[in-house]
């Protein structure tokens, strides 16, 4: 997969990779059943896979790292320099270790598991505070939220679309909030918000053409952001002030839109409205005009020729 071209879009270009991690997923004991390797994710990585027993070292990796436990309970040792701390980690249980640390580590049987590594940029990035979050070292803790957020993103590969990325840039965001907020080593209480503002008229509209003019390529939240002259986590903020609805929610709902204008009004075959409107194929459109309007592309064709 990996190089594979969307519309021009090189999915290869600065992802993030399995070279990335601290190793990991690299061992003999490790047996990967997806990845988002070779998809184009730049600022998270994440590989679902069944563990066997072991115990092992790993130098530190340039990304956090989050594991997720699929099922258990199994008994799970950690350190640096030796294993100086122990749990029965039921499902459901995190493992969180921060980027740039060594960590030492025994599984005590066979696990599966969903791992995601986030860059500290896109950590530091959400947190926009005066000192740098520093995510503590944490074994079997429990987080609703963040597990919901890794098996959400373990269903993205499942059935990944390459225009679901910027999905992907959303979940990624909500993962990094998360972890600055509830797994920091300080936990900080969160600060009193300060009033909400939207985009205003001229970001709103440098937006706007922005996702227009690429509606056919996946647009990662990053550009959107930069259009409009913002961080991503002062977008996402102020883009659902003005709008209400996630970046990733206005963009299908656009290219909702824009397919339906293209199937009442023009004779191009439904398999080619569906790519030139940022959806993979001709059954990814049907699957998002059944979800969000209860009718599929031939039925808004039929019901033209009727008029």
């Amino acid at each position: 997969m990996t190089g594979t071209l969307f519309r021009g879009y090189d999915v290869a270009m600065a992802e993030l990779g399995v070279h990335d991690t601290n190793g990991i997923l690299r061992q003999p004991w490790v047996r990967p059943e997806r990845t988002s390797g070779g998809m184009g994710w730049e600022h998270l990585y994440v590989s679902t896979q069944c563990e066997e027993p072991y115990q092992a070292s790993f130098e530190g990796a340039r990304s956090h790292l989050v594991i997720l436990h699929l099922n258990g309970p199994v008994t799970v040792r950690r350190g640096h320099l030796g294993l100086t701390r122990s749990r029965t980690v039921p499902p459901g249980g995190l493992f969180v270790h921060p980027a740039g640390k060594d960590l030492t580590v025994e599984l005590g049987g066979r696990l599966d598991t969903v791992h995601a590594y986030l860059t500290d940029e896109s950590l530091q990035e959400v947190h926009e505070g005066a000192a740098p979050v520093e995510l503590a070292e944490e074994l079997g803790s429990l987080d609703p939220l963040l597990e919901q957020l890794l098996l959400t993103l373990d269903g993205v590969l499942r059935h990944w679309e390459p225009s679901a990325r910027t999905y992907v840039d959303h979940l990624g965001h909500a993962l990094a909030a998360q972890l600055a907020r509830a797994h920091s080593v300080t936990h900080r209480p969160a600060a009193v918000p300060a009033p909400r503002s939207g985009l205003g008229d001229r970001q709103w509209a440098a937006v706007r053409d922005l996702v227009a003019a690429r509606l056919g390529e996946p647009v990662p939240l990053r550009a959107m952001a930069g259009a409009a002259g913002l961080s991503v986590s002062q977008f996402a903020r102020q883009f659902k002030t003005r709008t209400g609805l996630t970046p990733h929610k206005f963009l299908v709902q656009l290219r909702v839109d824009a397919a339906c204008a293209l199937l009442r009004d023009t004779s191009a075959p439904i398999a080619d409205v569906a790519v030139r409107c940022g959806f993979s194929h001709q059954e990814h459109l049907t699957r998002v005009l059944k979800a969000h309007l209860r009718t599929t592309p031939a039925a808004i064709r039929r019901a033209r020729s009727v008029q």
